[in-house]
């Protein structure tokens, strides 16, 4: 018999060095080493955001800078006041690696009232360089 420890990898669990040598930790959402040192993540978005969706930006439609920027989207929560996120956002890489604060690029999913309008789940760029989002609230192509 296996204990859970020994199961083999699913698709859903690359290989990597760093996980080789990593154990989940229960407390937190990262991974700590076996020593029990925690692996800080390369970036971090703010609590309750639910990051759904993600792509990196090759076109030539919007601003240059964008290029290489990974945009993401955030579904946002609906169990905390304010509600939080419910937008779309970029983070720009330099050397390979993220650098600075998350910019906003798509906003308004909530009203005055502080209802949401839509939720943004998935993210494509098209083939003229355009951002694509999908709405699972308003059940569209924006």
């Amino acid at each position: 018999m296996r204990s859970a420890g020994d199961a083999p990898r699913s698709d859903q669990q690359p290989r990597s060095p760093q996980r080789d040598l990593c154990k989940p930790d229960t407390k937190f959402d990262f991974r700590r080493r076996l020593d029990g040192s925690a692996i800080a993540p390369d970036y971090a978005l703010s609590s309750h955001v639910a990051p759904l969706g993600v792509a990196i930006y090759t076109g030539t439609d919007l601003p240059a800078n964008y290029r290489g920027g990974a945009f993401v989207s955030e579904y946002g929560s609906w169990d905390r006041t304010p509600l939080n996120d419910y937008k779309a956002v970029l983070v720009l890489f330099t050397g390979g690696k993220p650098s600075g604060s998350a910019q906003d690029v798509v906003t308004g999913f909530l009203d005055a009232n502080n209802q949401a309008r839509g939720r943004p789940v998935g993210l494509a760029v098209d083939r003229s360089g355009g951002l694509l989002i999908a709405d699972d609230l308003g059940n569209s192509l924006r």
